[in-house]
């Protein structure tokens, strides 16, 4: 979103490194709250948290509630909801570093859905980029082909769903206001736990963060859910104003950060320990999405295929 015609680059990253830090710290306390109450029931919670806090973005000029397309925002919304009830659901069950590695192939998915079903030009750059992501990624998650657990498999989901929804958002959405994406976003995470939480409290289902119904005793997690909504909608704030201030290929380099500040924290505050391998993942991946950054910004000053 460049609605602002004055740029500055180190405000901008200075702002989405600090996006990224909130995020990476605020992710975590799902595996605390996961104790508690379920995955709908968190969503849902969160959602009638975030929406008065995302008006008052509005109300701060941020932007318009009101979608100029309907339909490709509401798409685009069921598509991200699918990515983040992956990703949150993998958040639980796996170190933290690993989920962000799996919602982190969406860049893999994005040129794969481009190229094949798009047919899309890739240049040679960019498939490189990929690749070193890629590589980063299996360092990461460290599959083990003799014994494959489908849970490894939630947050790629998730990154498929991203990769989806990113390129409704870039095709069909970019006229609309980021506020309103949000808030359509918010609403449709809060309607699926809404549902989610109806129909697993109707079941008799073994007790786990995914298949948990209503629990009346909220107050353990409330503070977690409290500190997931604000510190959402705060990230999400100067996310937008980074991207306002900030030339989009330069600002999104610096996402990349979250794979730091997510898993540190979790080793810091939760014990989660990141070995050598992971570490080195972390670091590939991170220079596959600034390898992506720098060639973009170069092929649209020369005209070039990235």
């Amino acid at each position: 979103m460049q609605a602002d015609t004055q740029t500055s680059p180190i405000l901008a990253s200075v702002l989405m490194v600090s996006a990224m830090a909130i995020i990476g710290v605020i992710d975590n306390v799902v595996i605390l709250l996961a104790e508690t109450i379920g995955l709908w029931q968190f969503h849902l919670s969160r959602a009638l948290l975030m929406l008065p806090l995302i008006g008052g973005l509005s109300l701060l000029g941020m932007g318009s509630l009101r979608p100029q397309r309907l339909g490709p925002v509401i798409l685009r919304s069921v598509l991200i909801t699918l990515a983040m009830l992956f990703y949150f659901a993998s958040l639980a069950l796996m170190p933290i570093a690993q989920a962000l590695a799996g919602l982190f192939t969406s860049p893999i998915f994005v040129l794969l859905i481009s190229a094949l079903a798009m047919g899309q030009r890739i240049g040679p750059w960019r498939i490189l980029a990929v690749l070193i992501g890629f590589f980063g990624i299996l360092c990461v998650l460290q599959p083990n082909p003799y014994e494959f657990d489908a849970q490894t498999l939630l947050p790629v989901a998730g990154g498929f769903f991203y990769a989806l929804s990113s390129i409704i958002t870039r095709s069909h959405c970019a006229q609309e206001s980021t506020v309103a994406l949000l808030a359509a976003m918010i609403m449709t995470l809060g309607l699926a736990g809404a549902l989610g939480l109806a129909v697993f409290s109707m079941l008799s289902l073994p007790d786990g963060f995914v298949t948990r119904g209503m629990v009346w005793d909220m107050q353990p997690a409330l503070k977690w859910i409290v500190v997931q909504a604000v510190g959402s909608t705060i990230a999400v704030f100067m996310l937008i104003k980074a991207y306002q201030i900030g030339e989009t290929s330069y600002v999104a380099v610096f996402e990349y950060s979250v794979m730091i500040f997510g898993p540190l924290f979790a080793w810091v505050a939760l014990g989660q320990v990141i070995g050598v391998m992971q570490i080195a993942g972390i670091g590939l991946i991170a220079a596959a999405g600034a390898l992506l950054g720098w060639r973009s910004r170069r092929a649209a000053a020369l005209g070039e295929t990235v």
